[in-house]
């Protein structure tokens, strides 16, 4: 990989980080950035401290924010990549095997019957997104062809019935106070991050992506034909299993905490693509570095555009949608034979 393209994406994940951490209802300095940031770890004299309200709004509210942005951006991303390698498509993107529908229904269900505790919901969407993926794959396993088209239909057959569930679950709910709720979840939003939700969503996050990479180098391998690769003795089922089982706990733990998240984990793998090629080992990390500085920058809009905050998927999907009306324009033959 050139250096100057590490070089731009980290400029790029730098000016992300300090506008998201400046700009806000509640301005803050770059001094008092700069002051905070020394006094946490210690090293004090060099600036004056921060007002307490400055302090506060730093480190309770929008660093955990924060942090989860870009730890959201960058799972989804890195499984957007493994997903379109696995199933040699470039169009398919991480909740295609239905984890999102999954973990609407099951965040839908927590609200309407159960309680409206933040981490209640957090944990029904993300049990009810991993057994969306899991009925995904007893569906394709049962069938007698095995190809990953198969596997492909029968998560959009699965999503569709959570996708009915979650309806019905919307006729069912009180429309002054469960629906919104509901709905605000669905269209997704950072703004209920806490230290809490950080220290129960990095974890599996970093885990996953971190496996991801490391695993890298085959995806060079699973994009080729089936045929091809069982003739280089490489056992295909495990390898799939393995990958598309990390990227759905990345997905899972991702939507659970802050709802659906549109069009990140389908466009940033083209970018990264466009900037470093085919080459997995070099795709995965600058996928990951672009999808934590989008969704620093895409967070920042939503919370600083209007006097109320914009619900995130509103803004990924305003930018996702013509990126895709371009790829589908720019390529001769069309988008569905792939970039590998």
């Amino acid at each position: 990989m050139k250096n100057r393209t590490w070089i731009i994406l980290t400029a790029l994940f730098v000016i992300s980080l300090i506008v998201a951490l400046s700009m806000g209802r509640f301005a803050v300095s770059i001094t008092d950035i700069c002051s905070m940031v020394l006094h946490g770890l210690g090293v004090k004299g060099f600036l004056p401290s921060p007002s307490e309200q400055a302090q506060m709004v730093f480190w309770n509210v929008r660093l955990p924010r924060i942090i989860m942005a870009i730890a959201v951006g960058s799972g989804i991303s890195v499984a957007g990549v493994v997903f379109q390698a696995i199933f040699r498509n470039p169009l398919a993107s991480p909740d295609i095997l239905g984890v999102s529908g999954g973990a609407a229904f099951g965040a839908a269900l927590c609200i309407v019957y159960l309680t409206e505790v933040s981490l209640g919901i957090q944990g029904f969407a993300f049990f009810f997104g991993i057994l969306a993926v899991f009925i995904t794959y007893i569906l394709a396993a049962r069938s007698l062809d095995k190809s990953t088209s198969v596997l492909v239909i029968s998560g959009i057959v699965v999503w569709a019935l959570f996708q009915a569930g979650l309806s019905i679950l919307q006729y069912l709910s009180d429309p002054y106070d469960q629906l919104a709720k509901i709905m605000f979840w669905t269209m997704g939003s950072f703004q209920t991050s806490t230290w809490e939700k950080v220290q129960l969503t990095l974890p599996i996050i970093i885990l996953g992506t971190v496996i991801l990479t490391i695993f890298s180098w085959r995806l060079n391998i699973m994009t080729q034909d089936e045929k091809q690769i069982l003739s280089l003795g490489i056992n295909v089922k495990k390898w799939r299993v393995l990958y598309i089982g990390v990227g759905t706990l990345i997905v899972a733990s991702a939507v659970s905490t802050v709802g659906e998240i549109k069009w990140v984990g389908l466009i940033m793998p083209h970018i990264a693509r466009y900037l470093v090629g085919t080459e997995h080992r070099r795709l995965v990390p600058v996928a990951a570095f672009l999808g934590g500085s989008f969704m620093l920058l895409m967070d920042t809009l939503a919370r600083t555009a209007t006097s109320a905050e914009i619900p995130i998927s509103i803004i990924t999907s305003i930018i996702g949608a013509p990126f895709l009306g371009y790829l589908v324009l720019s390529r001769k033959g069309g988008v569905a034979k792939g970039d590998n």
